[in-house]
């Protein structure tokens, strides 16, 4: 069976990849500083991942998102 709407992306795209892997990178850290109770850390991840947040949606919006300029998706 073919499908006729095709691959709708599902953020395959390195704006996505971005953003992901430097909130996870945030999330990973803050536990650990919470987990140490070091309070300022746990801040500092907080604001890590609200980068991230920052950093893949400038990222679509420069053309590096689904559908993006800078990104062509690999066929399968």
């Amino acid at each position: 069976m073919s499908n006729p709407i095709g691959d709708p992306g599902h953020g395959h795209s390195p704006a996505a990849w971005t953003a992901v892997v430097i909130m996870l990178a945030a999330i990973a850290l803050g536990t650990v500083a919470f987990f140490l109770e070091i309070v300022w850390l746990v801040w500092a991840s907080v604001v890590l991942v609200v980068v991230g947040a920052l950093v893949g949606w400038i990222m679509a919006k420069v053309g590096y998102g689904v559908g993006g300029s800078r990104y062509t998706a690999k066929e399968h």
